[in-house]
Protein backbone atom coordinates (compact mmCIF):
# COMPACT_ATOMS: atom_id res chain seq x y z
CA UNK A 1 0.00 0.00 0.00
CA UNK A 2 1.36 3.54 -0.89
CA UNK A 3 2.80 5.40 2.12
CA UNK A 4 2.81 9.40 2.07
CA UNK A 5 3.87 11.95 4.68
CA UNK A 6 2.85 15.41 5.93
CA UNK A 7 1.96 17.85 8.29
CA UNK A 8 -1.40 17.64 10.02
CA UNK A 9 -3.32 19.43 12.86
CA UNK A 10 -5.74 17.74 14.56
CA UNK A 11 -9.23 18.39 14.16
CA UNK A 12 -11.05 15.52 16.50
CA UNK A 13 -10.44 11.95 17.78
CA UNK A 14 -13.09 9.05 18.27
CA UNK A 15 -12.64 6.08 19.98
CA UNK A 16 -12.20 3.26 18.51
CA UNK A 17 -12.24 -0.71 19.91
CA UNK A 18 -10.21 -0.85 23.15
CA UNK A 19 -6.84 1.00 22.36
CA UNK A 20 -7.20 2.49 18.65
CA UNK A 21 -8.19 6.64 17.54
CA UNK A 22 -9.87 7.50 14.52
CA UNK A 23 -7.99 11.22 14.25
CA UNK A 24 -9.52 13.22 11.66
CA UNK A 25 -6.54 15.75 10.60
CA UNK A 26 -6.42 18.47 8.00
CA UNK A 27 -3.04 18.57 6.19
CA UNK A 28 -0.59 20.74 4.34
CA UNK A 29 -0.91 19.08 0.91
CA UNK A 30 -3.18 16.06 1.34
CA UNK A 31 -6.49 17.84 2.69
CA UNK A 32 -8.87 16.50 5.10
CA UNK A 33 -7.43 12.85 6.25
CA UNK A 34 -9.33 10.30 8.33
CA UNK A 35 -7.15 8.09 9.58
CA UNK A 36 -6.61 5.20 12.66
CA UNK A 37 -4.14 5.73 15.21
CA UNK A 38 -3.48 1.82 16.73
CA UNK A 39 -2.71 1.55 20.27
CA UNK A 40 -2.73 5.45 21.22
CA UNK A 41 -5.05 4.95 24.22
CA UNK A 42 -3.02 2.69 25.61
CA UNK A 43 -0.38 4.12 28.48
CA UNK A 44 2.32 3.14 26.46
CA UNK A 45 1.81 4.66 23.34
CA UNK A 46 4.70 6.15 21.89
CA UNK A 47 2.56 8.87 19.62
CA UNK A 48 -0.65 9.69 21.61
CA UNK A 49 -0.04 12.86 23.28
CA UNK A 50 0.87 13.87 19.59
CA UNK A 51 -2.41 12.88 18.37
CA UNK A 52 -4.76 15.12 20.44
CA UNK A 53 -6.88 18.03 19.19
CA UNK A 54 -5.16 21.22 18.66
CA UNK A 55 -1.56 19.51 18.01
CA UNK A 56 -0.03 19.78 14.80
CA UNK A 57 2.53 16.67 14.03
CA UNK A 58 4.55 15.56 10.89
CA UNK A 59 2.82 12.15 10.11
CA UNK A 60 3.66 9.38 8.23
CA UNK A 61 0.41 7.16 6.51
CA UNK A 62 -0.45 4.31 4.34
CA UNK A 63 -3.48 4.14 2.49
CA UNK A 64 -6.09 1.79 3.79
CA UNK A 65 -9.56 0.70 2.11
CA UNK A 66 -11.63 3.19 3.69
CA UNK A 67 -9.30 4.65 6.51
CA UNK A 68 -5.65 5.40 6.45
CA UNK A 69 -3.52 4.05 9.07
CA UNK A 70 -1.03 6.50 11.05
CA UNK A 71 2.42 4.75 11.19
CA UNK A 72 4.47 7.94 12.68
CA UNK A 73 3.77 11.27 14.43
CA UNK A 74 6.15 13.61 15.06
CA UNK A 75 5.43 17.08 16.98
CA UNK A 76 5.80 20.17 15.23
CA UNK A 77 3.54 22.49 17.63
CA UNK A 78 2.42 21.42 20.95
CA UNK A 79 -0.50 23.47 21.98
CA UNK A 80 -2.56 21.40 23.09
CA UNK A 81 -1.80 21.53 26.87
CA UNK A 82 -1.21 25.66 26.57
CA UNK A 83 -4.17 25.84 24.89
CA UNK A 84 -6.31 23.42 27.33
CA UNK A 85 -5.14 24.82 30.66
CA UNK A 86 -7.18 28.28 29.61
CA UNK A 87 -10.75 27.96 29.08
CA UNK A 88 -10.87 31.07 27.19
CA UNK A 89 -8.27 29.75 24.94
CA UNK A 90 -10.07 26.40 24.57
CA UNK A 91 -13.21 27.17 23.32
CA UNK A 92 -11.89 29.42 20.75
CA UNK A 93 -10.01 26.73 19.53
CA UNK A 94 -12.24 24.22 19.72
CA UNK A 95 -14.53 27.00 17.24
CA UNK A 96 -11.61 27.13 15.06
CA UNK A 97 -11.42 23.41 14.38
CA UNK A 98 -15.08 22.81 14.05
CA UNK A 99 -15.37 25.61 11.54
CA UNK A 100 -11.80 24.28 9.63
CA UNK A 101 -13.62 20.64 9.93
CA UNK A 102 -16.70 22.57 8.20
CA UNK A 103 -14.70 24.39 5.31
CA UNK A 104 -12.49 21.51 4.57
CA UNK A 105 -15.51 18.97 3.65
CA UNK A 106 -14.87 18.61 0.43
CA UNK A 107 -11.30 19.36 -0.41
CA UNK A 108 -8.21 20.77 1.61
CA UNK A 109 -6.76 24.12 1.10
CA UNK A 110 -2.84 25.23 2.28
CA UNK A 111 -3.97 28.24 3.17
CA UNK A 112 -6.91 26.94 5.16
CA UNK A 113 -4.09 24.90 7.09
CA UNK A 114 -1.96 27.42 7.88
CA UNK A 115 -4.65 29.68 8.63
CA UNK A 116 -5.33 27.26 11.42
CA UNK A 117 -1.87 26.88 12.54
CA UNK A 118 -1.03 30.08 13.48
CA UNK A 119 -4.27 31.11 14.95
CA UNK A 120 -3.67 27.49 17.16
CA UNK A 121 0.00 29.32 17.88
CA UNK A 122 -1.40 32.67 18.59
CA UNK A 123 -3.64 31.24 20.97
CA UNK A 124 -1.28 28.62 22.83
CA UNK A 125 0.88 32.00 23.17
CA UNK A 126 -1.87 34.05 24.58
CA UNK A 127 -0.51 36.64 21.95
CA UNK A 128 -4.28 38.20 21.42
CA UNK A 129 -7.48 38.22 23.27
CA UNK A 130 -8.94 34.54 23.02
CA UNK A 131 -12.18 36.44 21.77
CA UNK A 132 -10.09 38.59 19.23
CA UNK A 133 -8.06 35.85 17.91
CA UNK A 134 -11.25 33.52 17.22
CA UNK A 135 -13.51 36.32 15.37
CA UNK A 136 -10.25 37.52 13.65
CA UNK A 137 -9.85 33.75 12.18
CA UNK A 138 -13.34 32.97 11.32
CA UNK A 139 -13.58 35.96 9.36
CA UNK A 140 -10.62 35.19 7.68
CA UNK A 141 -11.31 32.04 6.77
CA UNK A 142 -14.63 32.13 5.46
CA UNK A 143 -13.02 34.93 3.14
CA UNK A 144 -10.70 32.18 1.66
CA UNK A 145 -13.42 29.93 1.58
CA UNK A 146 -15.11 32.61 -1.00
CA UNK A 147 -17.27 34.61 1.31
CA UNK A 148 -15.51 37.60 2.27
CA UNK A 149 -17.53 40.58 3.98
CA UNK A 150 -17.80 43.71 2.80
CA UNK A 151 -17.35 46.52 6.01
CA UNK A 152 -17.16 49.16 4.35
CA UNK A 153 -19.01 49.50 0.80
CA UNK A 154 -22.32 48.41 0.05
CA UNK A 155 -21.99 44.54 -0.06
CA UNK A 156 -24.82 44.40 -2.37
CA UNK A 157 -24.37 47.56 -5.15
CA UNK A 158 -20.80 48.45 -4.52
CA UNK A 159 -21.59 51.74 -3.21
CA UNK A 160 -18.81 53.48 -1.62
CA UNK A 161 -19.33 53.82 1.64
CA UNK A 162 -17.50 57.40 2.40
CA UNK A 163 -19.21 58.64 -0.06
CA UNK A 164 -22.75 57.91 0.79
CA UNK A 165 -24.97 60.62 1.74
CA UNK A 166 -25.27 59.70 5.68
CA UNK A 167 -21.09 59.17 5.30
CA UNK A 168 -20.31 55.30 6.62
CA UNK A 169 -23.08 52.68 6.00
CA UNK A 170 -24.36 50.92 8.77
CA UNK A 171 -26.78 48.37 8.05
CA UNK A 172 -25.90 44.69 8.70
CA UNK A 173 -27.32 42.27 6.36
CA UNK A 174 -25.26 38.82 6.47
CA UNK A 175 -27.10 37.24 3.41
CA UNK A 176 -25.96 39.84 1.37
CA UNK A 177 -22.20 40.16 2.49
CA UNK A 178 -22.00 42.60 4.94
CA UNK A 179 -22.49 46.23 5.28
CA UNK A 180 -24.97 47.48 3.03
CA UNK A 181 -26.54 51.34 1.62
CA UNK A 182 -29.61 52.40 2.92
CA UNK A 183 -30.77 51.87 -0.69
CA UNK A 184 -30.12 48.10 -0.42
CA UNK A 185 -31.32 47.18 3.08
CA UNK A 186 -34.28 45.96 4.07
CA UNK A 187 -36.71 47.43 6.60
CA UNK A 188 -35.72 46.43 10.09
CA UNK A 189 -32.52 45.73 9.21
CA UNK A 190 -29.96 45.68 11.86
CA UNK A 191 -27.63 48.51 12.46
CA UNK A 192 -24.29 48.80 13.80
CA UNK A 193 -22.06 51.69 15.03
CA UNK A 194 -19.16 53.11 13.77
CA UNK A 195 -16.82 51.45 16.06
CA UNK A 196 -17.80 47.77 15.47
CA UNK A 197 -17.68 48.28 11.52
CA UNK A 198 -13.99 49.69 12.45
CA UNK A 199 -13.25 46.80 14.75
CA UNK A 200 -14.55 44.08 12.35
CA UNK A 201 -12.41 45.82 9.73
CA UNK A 202 -9.24 45.65 11.89
CA UNK A 203 -10.17 41.96 12.66
CA UNK A 204 -9.89 40.67 8.60
CA UNK A 205 -7.12 43.15 8.30
CA UNK A 206 -5.24 41.92 11.56
CA UNK A 207 -4.75 45.36 13.13
CA UNK A 208 -4.08 44.29 16.64
CA UNK A 209 -3.65 47.39 18.25
CA UNK A 210 -7.21 48.88 16.79
CA UNK A 211 -8.72 45.80 17.67
CA UNK A 212 -7.15 45.28 21.67
CA UNK A 213 -8.18 49.33 21.62
CA UNK A 214 -11.66 48.48 21.57
CA UNK A 215 -14.08 48.71 24.17
CA UNK A 216 -15.43 45.21 25.88
CA UNK A 217 -19.23 46.35 24.67
CA UNK A 218 -17.86 46.88 21.07
CA UNK A 219 -16.21 43.87 21.05
CA UNK A 220 -19.22 41.51 22.20
CA UNK A 221 -21.21 43.50 18.97
CA UNK A 222 -18.65 42.60 16.68
CA UNK A 223 -18.36 38.79 18.01
CA UNK A 224 -22.14 38.38 17.76
CA UNK A 225 -21.80 39.93 14.15
CA UNK A 226 -18.72 37.04 13.02
CA UNK A 227 -20.92 34.55 14.43
CA UNK A 228 -23.97 35.16 12.64
CA UNK A 229 -22.02 35.90 9.67
CA UNK A 230 -19.91 32.19 9.81
CA UNK A 231 -22.65 30.15 10.50
CA UNK A 232 -24.87 31.61 8.01
CA UNK A 233 -22.48 31.13 4.79
CA UNK A 234 -21.48 27.77 6.75
CA UNK A 235 -25.26 26.55 6.03
CA UNK A 236 -25.63 25.49 9.77
CA UNK A 237 -24.25 25.86 13.47
CA UNK A 238 -21.31 25.84 15.11
CA UNK A 239 -21.78 23.24 17.95
CA UNK A 240 -18.42 25.21 19.79
CA UNK A 241 -20.03 28.58 19.64
CA UNK A 242 -22.32 27.85 22.90
CA UNK A 243 -19.79 27.40 25.37
CA UNK A 244 -17.73 30.81 24.19
CA UNK A 245 -18.32 33.09 27.16
CA UNK A 246 -20.29 36.29 25.63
Amino acid sequence: MPVYRDEAVVLRTHKLGEADRIVTMLTRQHGKVRAVAKGVRRTGSKFGARLEPFMVADVQLYEGRSLDIITQAESLGSYGALITADYGSYTAASVMVETADKLTESEGSLQQYLLLVGALRSLSRQEHGSHLTLNSYLLRAVSMAGWAPSFQDCARCGALGELSAGGQHSAMVVQMGGIVCDECAAPGSPRLDAATIDLLSALLTGDWVHAAESPERTQSQAAGVVAAYTQWHLGRGLRSLEHIAR
